[in-house]
């Protein structure tokens, strides 16, 4: 169990049997994978995470990025990441052949990912900020800037950013300042400044392509006149590359992720290239910023993982205590026991295995439905791109909140060695600490779901949604012993009907404050209901597998789960009555309550 991050079995087990990676591996876009190849890679990148990501997490927290000279410094180790990267094709995986990547299915991607993270969360966002950011010119950019930049960024000679936030500028982009200003040859130039920048700047790469949403001069106020730019840190001359005015002013100093670079960018008179249609910046940013959302919750779930394994290993190791008599009293005469023999410590870890495999099976579910769009066509495809639109604010954020308490229950276990330094659940805790924060806060994310995704289609999507979880619920039904559940999960289905049909009223009448002030709770309640869902699938899989003997993994990797779903049943799935109830609550304490209340 030393230095274990993950269980690549359960991954599988997830791609494979619950996730049915059949319904998409040899087909079109991905006729190029099977299982066999799928499972060689994981391997890889396992071997990869293993020697170059795990053995480097400590370090890099203590001795962070830092900025000197106008330049930032990152870990010496990354230079060997990016280049074992570039190797296994990271960046290039998702990308189209003809742009010289590999077309790999989402749900190997975010698996690999995963697998990284779980590793060494402070390495990854380097390469999926180059992915993102290359993604976009991909899809948006002419046919010269897809020339100019894919080839340096898939091989990581050149890695990318994406610069959104500005100082008066946070969440709420309308407000962006960010000046474009056309030049007589095509280009613009770009002048403002950009803040919290991650992999904004760094030593181990020729060039950095920002992504900059600025606003063309004269263009509409608001969202409707933002533009994406590409404004490489340096700029293509006949010359060489020559320096673009881009100056890096700071890194931020961090609670957490210290070896993952944060930068405050101003921009004087750099030069920059539009992408795709002017004052469309901003929708087109929203497909790297849908991506990153998934990313960031797939962080979140990497990070648990290792707090998990981390605390699972101290606990087999740490004597502490007797166990109870028949008589209820410690024999005092007797050796110390381990503290995995406690029930406490038992409900600890297991609360953690429950959070961290169901928020993965959730971002192998999103990945399904994102693989099954680029293959199918027409309504089926519109379909998929619903479902997965309306999971997303969910994958995003229930890792992040959940993963952060998993993570602080880890800690717990350790009892007061986990607040010291010399053990690493401290720097977990810090670490997941900025992932509900990245890519729109907890709070944005829920009014999204609840302000526009639940209602996608007039219901439709909620609908298919339903579906999809009915379906389950019958598989589940065909095992005597997972009967009870799927009919708790059903009856969860009709608490979501009654707490939306509650607060449907309110946005009825326009009063969308009071539909949205506890869209934060509706979150927790739906990404818990979501999260049964998944453990369901995951414990009627095993429960079949058992039942057949046709399964890949010992039986007691299968007892595991379906027991992991019970406890998630019993711990988890009994509180959404009680949020259910606070959403549906009338008593409005937070809409037009005085402020001074809070003095």
């Amino acid at each position: 169990m030393a230095n274990q991050y993950t269980n690549l079995d359960t991954i599988k087990f997830l791609i494979h049997q619950v996730h049915n990676s059949g319904a998409i591996l040899g087909r079109k876009r991905f006729a190029s994978y099977d299982q066999t190849t799928v499972d060689m890679f994981l391997d890889s990148v396992k071997d990869f995470s293993d020697i170059d990501l795990f053995p480097y997490i400590k370090d890099m927290d203590e001795k962070p990025s830092f900025y000197q000279d106008g330049k930032i410094t990152i870990h010496p180790q990354f230079e060997k990441i990016f280049q074992q990267a570039a190797e296994l094709g990271l960046v290039a995986a998702f990308f189209d052949e003809e742009h010289g990547g590999l077309q790999m299915p989402g749900t190997l991607f975010h698996a690999a990912y995963y697998i990284m993270e779980a590793a060494n969360n402070h390495a990854s966002g380097y390469l999926g900020l180059t992915a993102g950011s290359a993604n976009l010119i991909a899809s948006f950019g002419s046919d010269d800037l897809k020339a100019t930049y894919l080839g340096k960024m898939l091989s990581m000679e050149w890695s990318g950013s994406m610069c959104l936030t500005e100082p008066q500028a946070g969440s709420s982009l309308s407000d962006i300042v960010t000046s474009a200003t056309a030049t007589d040859h095509g280009s613009y130039r770009i002048n403002g400044q950009k803040i919290f920048i991650s992999s904004g700047d760094q030593q181990f790469v020729d060039n950095i392509i920002h992504l900059v949403l600025a606003r063309i001069d004269g263009a509409p106020a608001g969202t409707k006149g933002v533009s994406l730019f590409v404004v490489p840190k340096k700029k293509i001359t006949a010359n060489g590359l020559e320096d673009n005015h881009v100056i890096t002013a700071g890194e931020f100093e961090k609670l957490g992720q210290r070896g993952y670079c944060t930068s405050h960018l101003v921009f004087e008179g750099s030069e920059g290239w539009l992408v795709g249609e002017a004052n469309r910046g901003l929708s087109y940013m929203f497909q790297m910023m849908n991506e990153a959302r998934i990313a960031t919750g797939r962080m979140g779930a990497g990070i648990a993982s290792a707090a998990y394994y981390a605390s699972l290993e101290y606990a087999h190791e740490r004597p502490q205590g007797r166990k109870l008599t028949s008589a209820g009293k410690k024999d005092v005469g007797s050796e110390q026991t381990l503290i995995i023999n406690h029930p406490d410590v038992k409900r600890m870890l297991l609360f953690q295995k429950a959070i961290v495999e169901g928020s993965l099976s959730l971002i192998m579910q999103t990945s399904h439905y994102l693989d099954m769009e680029m293959i199918t066509e027409g309504e089926e495809r519109e379909r998929y791109n619903a479902l997965l639109e309306l999971l997303t604010p969910i994958t995003k954020t229930y890792p992040a909140e959940k993963g952060m308490e998993s993570v602080s229950q880890g800690l717990q276990v350790l009892g007061g060695y986990g607040f010291c330094m010399d053990f690493i659940l401290q720097q977990y805790y810090r670490d997941i600490r900025i992932i509900s924060i990245y890519e729109g806060t907890t709070g944005i994310q829920s009014l999204d779901l609840l302000g526009r995704k639940v209602m996608l289609k007039n219901g439709k999507v909620l609908e298919w949604l339903g579906a999809e979880v009915q379906s389950t619920m019958a598989a589940a039904s065909e095992h005597e012993s997972l009967a009870p559940y799927a009919q708790q999960l059903a009856m969860n289905l009709g608490l979501v009907q009654q707490t939306i049909g509650a607060l449907m009223p309110h946005a009825q009448k326009g009063d969308f404050e009071r539909f949205l002030a506890d869209a934060t709770t509706f979150m927790d309640f739906f990404g818990t209901i979501v999260i049964g869902w998944q453990w369901l699938k995951m414990a009627t899989c095993a429960a079949e597998a058992l039942a057949t003997g046709s399964g890949s993994y010992s039986g007691e990797f299968y007892q595991a789960k379906i027991h992991t779903m019970k406890f998630f049943y019993k711990y988890e799935m009994s509180r959404t009555k009680g949020l259910s109830r606070v959403i549906m609550d009338e008593l409005d304490l937070t809409v037009d309550m005085e402020l001074s209340y809070l003095d």
